[in-house]
């Protein structure tokens, strides 16, 4: 029996466990300027992206702005105010 739970312990152990992404509605931070990481641009208007502080969140793109030239893996300076991007820069 003690070799079975050994055993059991040994498997679940051997198993990754994969850590869940912090997620973050984008009218929750802060207004200020931003380095960020593209993971996806859904459309001209949405993009995913990390934050340096590990957050993930979605950003909105408000007047002219688009995110039309943005790359998945592109490095983005962003400012946000109330929750919108009204102005970034690729960098």
């Amino acid at each position: 029996m003690k070799k079975l739970v050994l055993l059991a312990f040994a498997a679940a152990l051997a198993i990754p466990v994969a850590a869940p992404a912090a997620s973050m509605d984008a009218s929750l931070i802060p207004d200020g300027t931003y380095t960020c990481k593209v993971e996806k641009v859904s459309d001209a208007q949405h993009v995913t992206v990390v934050m340096n502080n590990g957050i993930e969140t979605t950003l909105v793109a408000t007047g002219s702005v688009s995110f039309s030239k943005v790359k998945a893996n592109d490095t983005i300076k962003v400012s946000v105010l109330k929750g919108k991007v009204p102005v970034y820069a690729v960098q």
